[in-house]
């Protein structure tokens, strides 16, 4: 598949390495956000590490300030949770020629209800909570949801701290 533009073409491929975080409250509810480029695919916080040397957790706590404007500060918890899977035809061509499968880092992050989300408008058009369970179900992603249906385990009553 051809770059969508010149400035697309231009740009460095993105890395095969990335992370997902599923942002959540102290009662399991899931903030999801809404691709702006494919209405209904809605999904938690991910992104590709920007260098293969970034640390996993700035990456996570970059993608959560980048998407959502919140800030993680100390309270993202590292699941330990690797997924691998292939990229999606529609987006292989931001990756280098012959790519075609992903590493994910899953985290979770939990934030107060009502935490002021600031959507990045090229990325995300809408979000919303929802809880756990519907939240799985209205992933577009399988790692998502998936990573969604271990929050009650991963994360149980004490979750993590907001800072």
């Amino acid at each position: 598949m051809k770059p969508a533009s010149a400035v697309e073409a231009a740009r460095v491929p993105k890395l095969p390495l990335s992370v997902l975080v599923v942002i959540h409250d102290a009662e399991l509810n899931v903030l999801l956000l809404e691709r702006a480029g494919q209405p209904g695919y809605w999904q938690s916080v991910t992104g590709s590490l920007d260098a293969a040397d970034e640390p996993l957790a700035q990456a996570a706590a970059r993608e959560v300030a980048e998407e959502t404007g919140l800030v993680a500060g100390g309270g993202l918890r590292d699941w330990h949770l690797v997924n691998e899977y292939e990229i999606y035809p529609t987006w292989r061509h931001r990756y280098a020629d012959g790519v075609w499968k992903n590493v994910e880092h899953v985290f979770s992050l939990q934030v107060p209800h009502a935490a002021p989300v600031r959507l990045a408008a090229r990325e995300h058009r809408a979000w919303l909570w929802l809880p756990w369970r519907d939240a799985a179900a209205k992933c577009f992603s399988e790692s998502n949801a998936q990573a969604i249906e271990q929050l009650p385990r991963r994360v149980g009553g004490a979750a993590g701290a907001w800072r």
